[in-house]
């Protein structure tokens, strides 16, 4: 089969190649895939940024989102039959989305929700997951609270606004001002130009702030929060949980724990809170996520659609920072354009 794989770390180390179609396990749906995603992720990946935690052997098929036609089975496998529609964000170390075929453990795939086109569906799972993963696990955002969502107009930050206004909370985000009809769209209360205001010379008092930028924005983002409140970057500095997460050795945690020192003695000053998320796949969740999107309290935000064969190039469609909003899309129906 066609599919899209890292062959060496790198900016330039991803390739088309022919690769074998991947064996069922026992666990396993396999899917045929309409549609894939971007995500920063992908380019993180494909550098090696992780290379010490997720142990991938070279080569390997790139791409963390997928929506698609079950075509088999695995002998284990209950809920799921052949012809299904779902979408899934495969479990690390099975990622493989870039391609005509993924076999994905059935804990991490869900029915594709019917009011969403496959190549809709495609644009969800790892946003709406990490959205899920930060407002009810991590947060525990309930009606009251004043959440500040940074890059507001991204494919995470229009989802996480999104479901942070369906939660009940106040919403306040930063984009520009060609896209602040569409965050207000989406339910934001409060919206920063960050080309025209510093935000944390206007905000303060958030329970929560969610930070995709890092560096000196993760700095600022504690300084608006109230006493007690909690930033969480979803870019890092990694923290110890992240390593246990991945059930790396002991020595890992402590070498992210460093990592994250500054960050967190910064937080501690101001009284507030530091962590670090990466999300995880989880089925079960993207069903609860699917009966939103039907319902509509939550939509897909699709800046763009390329033909599989352009994925590098809707990668560096990514990378160039040419997304005016949401999330790049690749489709496998032939002539898209």
């Amino acid at each position: 089969m066609k599919a899209f794989v890292v062959e060496k770390y790198g900016k330039d180390g991803a390739r088309a190649a022919e690769v074998p179609e991947p064996t069922v396990g026992d666990r396993d749906v396999l899917v045929k895939v309409s549609a894939a995603s971007i995500n920063p992720l992908d380019k993180m990946v494909r550098n090696g940024d992780f290379k010490q935690l997720l142990k991938y052997k070279l080569p390997f098929v790139l791409g963390h989102d997928v929506a698609g036609v079950v075509t088999r089975v695995g002998s284990a496998v209950r809920g799921f039959d052949v012809g299904d529609e779902v979408y899934a964000r495969p479990r690390d170390l099975r990622i493989g989305g870039f391609a005509e075929f993924i076999a994905i453990d059935m804990d991490d795939v869900a029915p594709k929700p019917a009011s969403l086109s496959l190549e809709e569906a495609a644009a969800v799972p790892l946003v709406a997951l990490a959205a899920w993963q930060i407002l009810v696990d991590r947060a525990h955002v309930r009606p009251g609270h004043k959440v500040l969502i940074h890059a507001g107009a991204g494919g995470l930050g229009s989802t996480v606004v999104q479901l942070a206004k369906h939660l009940g909370a106040t919403v306040a985000t930063t984009t520009n001002s060609k896209t602040e009809q569409l965050v207000r769209s989406l339910g934001a209360d409060v919206v920063v130009d960050y080309t025209k205001e510093d935000f944390s010379k206007v905000l303060s008092g958030y329970d929560l702030v969610l930070d995709s930028l890092g560096g000196a924005n993760l700095e600022k983002s504690l300084t608006v929060l109230k006493p007690g409140g909690l930033a969480i970057s979803v870019v890092g500095p990694p923290d110890a949980d992240f390593a246990k997460q991945l059930g790396a050795p002991s020595f890992m945690g402590l070498i992210m724990k460093t990592l994250s020192r500054k960050i967190r003695k910064q937080a501690k000053a101001l009284g507030v809170r530091y962590e670090f998320l990466f999300m995880r796949a989880n089925g079960s969740q993207l069903r609860e996520l699917g009966a939103l999107y039907d319902s509509g309290k939550l939509r897909p935000v699709i800046d763009s659609t390329f033909p599989f064969d352009q994925t590098l190039e809707a990668m560096a469609h990514v990378e160039q920072g040419r997304t005016k909003a949401g999330k790049v899309v690749v489709s496998m129906v032939p002539d898209n354009d």
